[in-house]
């Protein structure tokens, strides 16, 4: 009778523990096999030193002040005119809203849709005070200890340069496109865009251009950062969540601080900022990241890879986990940041109003007007307006990873760094691609800079660099890009 009682009890767990194995082994790799490229002979160090000329310019951009950078703009138009004559041969040069560039290379096949590349010319400022915290002066462009230091380094001029110097290098060799090229250069991307990439794809949209696909900057080649996987990831961006912020403002009446009433604006301001980061919008492994999961979980070991692999079981567990660190965080849900609080001038006077800036960065699949109605239901209190303040953008389409321009992406990857681990990702912050979205099928967010989690800080932060060797695999990327584009893969050897 124990027996019998042992076996009924046991054989729930024995098939759940079957079930489990199951659906892992049954899990199996999506990574595409292909041989190993040949590598591209390169004058590393020259290219290092062309980069590192483009960044002592400093191309900073302003909100609202286009004018303030403009003549550094032109100097980088004019070095990348002198460093790439064979490109700047064969390319048609257009100058768009005075400080943008569109470059456009004639295909082959005009039945062909065109293709696009992306990467802007501006760099963001330095955060005042942090000057003397910078190993090297950020707009020297000094090369040291095998890297190329400053601002731009990484964001962006490394792939506007690297693309540059792959064309070159295939023009040289009399390379021509099957597909038109189009390289699309804002000078704004950091504010927006709206000057540069959206008046670009306006051009061509007034032209009837309509894009196979386009590739900017975005995600990148990782280690390290995604626990469970021994291997660099390389996350290629098919959407990126969109932006939006509400502007808050608590109204009460002004007077003497001796004599507080029950509810002031600093308090009701205060009261709903903090219900704002308790109560955050609804986080779920759905969309893009169960798709990036489902891809990289035959790549995890162990443990991660059970857990991954039965998402229908254990994903509550594997969504606390990630709900625990920021990146990971803003995956799964629309973020709540609160930036910016303004209310009261003197300390002994109670203020009439109160004001704070809350930014949200909206998962595809939320809308923006979601998110304001969220918000005044989180808030509600009727003393406290909800507004929107400055630009917004809704979360862009998600291209797909079937298509024949992802796997042409996954392809090229896996050809240049074998074994690394190829699957789609959600670009979490903003990019100028977005602006082509009503003329492109599909648009790809990734550029192969290598990084790992203690360099991350380095993007928009102190001491940004790219190393001369990363910087090479950038051009040999945008090189074979081009080459497996046009079905030319043999003309590297």
């Amino acid at each position: 009778m124990v027996k019998r009682i042992l076996l009924f009890l046991a054989a729930p767990i024995v098939l759940l523990l079957l079930t489990l194995a199951i659906n892992t082994l049954r899990h199996g790799s999506r990574q595409i096999e292909v041989a190993p490229a040949p590598t591209l002979a390169l004058d590393e160090n020259a290219a290092a030193q062309r980069l590192a000329a483009a960044v002592r310019l400093r191309t900073i951009s302003f909100d609202g002040r286009d004018a303030a950078s403009a003549g550094e703009f032109r100097k980088l138009h004019a070095l990348l005119e002198k460093s790439f004559p064979r490109a700047h041969a064969a390319l048609k040069r257009e100058v768009v809203n005075d400080l943008s560039l569109l470059y456009t290379w004639p295909g082959s096949d005009a039945a062909a849709k065109p293709i696009m590349l992306m990467a802007h010319q501006d760099v963001v400022p330095i955060a005042p005070g942090t000057e003397r915290d910078w190993q090297a002066d950020p707009f020297a462009g000094e090369i040291r200890d095998g890297f190329v230091w400053g601002r731009g380094a990484w964001d962006d001029k490394a792939n506007l340069f690297a693309i540059f110097e792959a064309i070159e290098t295939l023009a040289a060799s009399g390379f021509r496109p099957r597909q038109t090229l189009y390289i699309a250069s804002g000078h704004d991307e950091e504010v927006g865009g709206e000057q540069g990439a959206r008046a670009i794809a306006a051009l061509l949209q007034s032209r009837d251009v309509r894009l196979d696909f386009v590739v900017d900057e975005g995600l990148l080649i990782t280690e390290g950062i995604l626990k469970g996987l021994d291997r660099p990831a390389a996350l290629i961006g098919i959407a990126e969540k969109g932006y939006l912020t509400l502007a808050l403002a608590a109204k009460a009446r002004p007077g003497h601080s001796s004599m507080p009433p029950p509810e002031t604006a600093i308090g009701m301001l205060s009261a709903a900022l903090a219900r704002l980061e308790d109560r955050q919008m609804p986080a779920a492994i759905r969309g893009v990241a169960a798709e990036m999961f489902d891809t990289i979980a035959p790549e995890m070991g162990g443990l991660n890879r059970v857990l991954l692999s039965n998402l229908w079981l254990f994903g509550p567990v594997v969504k606390s986990q990630l709900e625990k660190g920021a990146s990971t965080n803003a995956m799964l849900r629309t973020t709540t940041a609160l930036t910016v609080v303004q209310g009261g001038n003197k300390e002994n006077v109670l203020p009439g109003r109160a004001e704070a800036l809350v930014n949200f960065r909206i998962l595809p699949g939320d809308t923006g007007d979601g998110v304001t109605a969220h918000v005044k239901a989180t808030v509600a209190n009727e003393a406290i307006s909800v507004a929107r303040s400055g630009h917004a953008n809704e979360p862009t389409p998600i291209s797909p990873s079937a298509a024949p321009s992802y796997r042409l992406i996954n392809r090229t990857i896996r050809e240049l760094f074998p074994g690394t681990v190829v699957a789609p990702g959600l670009m979490i912050a903003a990019t100028d691609s977005r602006h082509m979205a009503p003329i492109a099928d599909a648009i790809y967010r990734f550029s192969p800079v290598r990084a790992k989690s203690e360099d991350l800080p380095r993007f928009h932060g102190t001491n940004e660099r790219i190393s001369i060797a990363n910087h090479a695999e950038l051009i040999r990327f945008y090189h074979r890009l081009l080459l497996n584009a046009a079905g030319k893969q043999e003309e590297e050897k």
